[in-house]
């Protein structure tokens, strides 16, 4: 595990504690960041998947920033019920740092 993980985890902790409430914190920061593409969130790409054999860049993903964009809306409106999902799942992704979420990271930056 690397520093970026435990740092991301520990975030993520603390969104699932006040996650208990109306608004989705988890869903926020993911819509701005598929809209916005902050360079801040690429670099945590980057150093969450340091010193992994990433993937082959495979051609852009037909409207990607769309997809991700309408899935966290659907995310934000499940996340309203009490039980805070979104951070659950980022949680495991942080973990288990699988390559679809890499490839998907560099289709919204086009990195590709």
């Amino acid at each position: 595990m690397n520093l970026t993980q435990i740092k991301c985890l520990s975030v993520f902790a603390i969104f699932a504690i006040i996650g208990f409430g109306p608004i989705s914190v988890t869903c926020l920061i993911g819509m701005y960041v598929v809209l916005m593409r902050p360079q801040w969130f690429w670099e945590l790409i980057c150093n969450l998947y340091a010193k992994l054999p990433l993937p082959q860049p495979v051609k852009h993903i037909h409207h990607a920033r769309i997809k991700c964009f309408l899935s966290l809306v659907g995310l934000f409106i499940i996340d309203i019920a009490p039980v805070p999902v979104n951070s659950v799942i980022a949680i495991i992704i942080v973990l288990s740092r699988p390559m679809w979420f890499y490839s998907l990271a560099a289709n919204i930056y086009d990195k590709n």
